[in-house]
């Protein structure tokens, strides 16, 4: 694990630059942190950061220098023992900046100086998994690994992006992350995955170097298929262990992190460490699914206890961490698990974060292939698939009928235009009214839909690797590892694994209202059978219904009730007050109705952030 900074522009002739530099790279890392080496150097007009643990990916080479935060696993050739530094800057000399990108299989963020041309590029991995942030002011550009780093600037506005807080307030966790470009602060740019920033003499161009194409769907038989599968993705698993040091993995009942596991096992043909969240209430514990791969693959089991947890002081301390509100409450269970394995001396974590987009495992993507069969005039099949998600799946909350689907359909996808996705107005403002209107109207916030291909599985499944789901639980994945040193790894990001997955059709994905269909299919004789053929899919998350209960909820209605939050004029408050009495009231009582713990959790991040970090709304 490490983070990268620096300054470049006019302000570089600055006495103290490199102090200015070394303070950015020190606010990005913890006390707590395994980050034993730092370099700062001159680099042109420029003074350019690391700080890490191993050795520096730093280099010069031919007036090229590339200071780098992460790791490519193949693409470029590696001779000896040469950091990714050198080989990229190496590749750089011959090819130019966006062909050796395009050639770069990686999870990186970094900067490059070009001595002969006087420019200096950022450019960050296909899929984000590595962060990168920047600014522009007075002819000089600044650059950090977190927000932090760039907040510790005298000349870095703290000022917060009021949309992302309204968002962040009143809407669903999906909402936040829809302009790739945005932070949560003003005056601090995101730089997009799959993206590279060009400056010089004080212009900046940008341009992307990946895009996800349309196709079509691959031709095949099913089992080719799924060979092809289970190789890519055993493949993509070994190419990480190759670079990781003392693997553990995180472990759910679920195909996902399972699979990864399994892969591993089958790979390097040992056993591996396996890390779990177990919960003392049982909604979301799932410690008997895992149990079924522990013979297999396991070498041994670490179960990190978690009961009624320091809900308050822990969100603070992730906060710090995070520069940001964090996403949902599974993020708090996993700062725990991470805390554990850097302890036990582990060097990185392997999670299978992103099986569910491309595998179509959500709930909600049931709705987007019925779409595809119903405009495809495939009636049938629609009939036969909704008959069986009703019988494997209907639940006393979130009931199954083809009525209900049919109502879904109707919200969620423009079946005049196959393919069109449409924002789900039910949930982006199911807590609208809680929100002081003069601060924001969530009502009126419209969310990009992108739409490259034919097919709304596809759309919806892109959208939320591109816009929705994934980038904040990229965020959240990097912030807790990196806040005890660790690095992670996560296989299904492998892009021609993403590519091959999105030549895959809906019906090779769902087959008679069961989920993952071809993973299961690639997965036979990798997976013990009981994992493999599961049909129940808990979800990862966590009991944070029971947190905000008890005294947990004593200390909701204290902070909802101080003058801090009373003032900042972002919330409606008797609607908030209904709420928390509505939450209570179906958690003592235990009443079959959806709670409001997501809810909760975001009011409690986003203020404890605001109230931290000093932040004026």
């Amino acid at each position: 694990m490490s983070r990268i900074a620096g300054i470049a522009g006019s302000a570089a002739g600055e006495d103290g630059l490199d102090r200015l530099v070394e303070s950015m790279l020190a606010a990005q890392v913890a006390p707590t942190a395994r980050f034993d080496k730092k370099i700062v150097k001159a680099a042109g007009p420029a003074s350019l950061g690391w700080r890490g643990g191993g050795e520096p990916n730093v280099a010069e080479f031919d007036g090229v220098t590339v200071v780098m935060d992460g790791v490519i696993f193949d693409g470029l050739a590696r001779e000896g023992i040469e950091s990714d530094a050198k080989n990229f800057a190496r590749r750089y000399r011959q090819a130019g900046m966006e062909q050796t990108l395009i050639e770069a299989n990686g999870d990186f963020a970094m900067v490059l100086w070009d001595s002969r041309s006087g420019e200096f590029f950022l450019a960050r991995d296909r899929f984000g998994i590595k962060p990168l942030y920047y600014t522009v002011s007075d002819d000089r550009l600044a650059f950090a690994s977190r927000p932090a780093g760039l907040l510790a600037l005298p000349f870095v506005s703290r000022a917060v992006n009021k949309k992302f807080v309204g968002l962040f307030a009143g809407s669903h966790y999906r909402t936040f992350d829809n302009d790739p470009d945005a932070s949560p602060y003003t005056g601090i740019c995101q730089l997009p995955a799959a993206s590279w920033l060009a400056f010089r003499d004080g212009q900046i161009s940008r341009g992307k170097f990946w895009h996800l194409e349309d196709r079509g769907n691959l031709a095949g038989a099913e089992d080719d298929l799924a060979g092809r599968y289970r190789d890519m993705l055993i493949e993509a698993v070994r190419c990480r262990l190759a670079r990781a040091g003392k693997p553990g993995f995180t472990l759910s009942g679920g195909m996902d992190s399972s699979s990864i596991l399994a892969c591993a096992v089958k790979a390097c043909g040992v056993k591996q460490h396996a890390f779990s969240s177990v919960y003392q209430d049982k909604t979301f514990d799932e410690s008997d699914d895992i149990r079924t791969i522990l013979d297999a693959a396991v070498a041994k089991w670490h179960q990190i206890p978690i009961g009624i947890p320091d809900v308050f002081g822990l969100v603070r301390r992730m906060v710090r961490a995070h520069d940001e509100p964090v996403a949902t409450a599974t993020w708090l269970s996993h700062y725990i698990l991470c805390k554990q394995a850097a302890g036990e001396d582990f060097g990185g974590l392997f999670g299978g974060l992103g099986g569910d987009e491309l595998n179509a495992g959500e709930y909600e993507y049931f709705f987007f292939h019925f779409a595809d069969l119903k405009t495809a005039g495939r009636q049938d099949d629609l009939a036969r698939e909704i008959e069986m998600w009703v019988k494997y799946h209907d639940h006393p909350i979130y009931r199954k009928s083809r009525q209900v689907a049919e109502e879904v359909l109707a919200r969620v996808a423009d079946l005049k235009h196959p393919g069109a996705c449409l924002g789900d107005r039910k949930r982006l403002d199911r807590y609208a009214d809680a929100i002081n209107k003069d601060f924001f109207d969530v009502r009126s916030f419209q969310p990009v839909m992108d739409g490259p291909f034919g097919s709304y599985l596809k759309n919806r499944t892109w959208q939320d690797m591109s816009r929705e789901t994934i980038p904040c639980c990229l965020r959240a994945e990097d912030r807790n590892c990196a806040e005890f040193g660790l690095d992670n790894y996560l296989p299904f990001f492998d892009y021609r694994l993403v590519e091959f997955m999105f030549q895959i059709p809906g019906t090779l994905k769902f087959r008679m209202g069961v989920t993952k269909h071809l993973l299961r299919q690639a997965m036979r004789g990798v997976l013990p059978e009981s994992t493999r053929t599961r049909i129940k899919k808990t979800g990862w998350n966590a009991p944070a219904h029971v947190w905000f209960s008890g005294k947990g909820m004593d200390a909701v209605r204290d902070m909802v009730g101080s003058k801090a939050f009373r003032q900042r004029g972002i919330y409606n408050l008797p609607e908030v007050q209904r709420i928390i009495d509505e939450h209570e009231q179906i958690v003592s009582t235990g009443k079959v109705a959806e709670n409001h713990m997501m809810f909760l959790w975001q009011m409690v991040n986003l203020e404890l952030w605001l109230e931290d970090f000093g932040l004026k709304v």
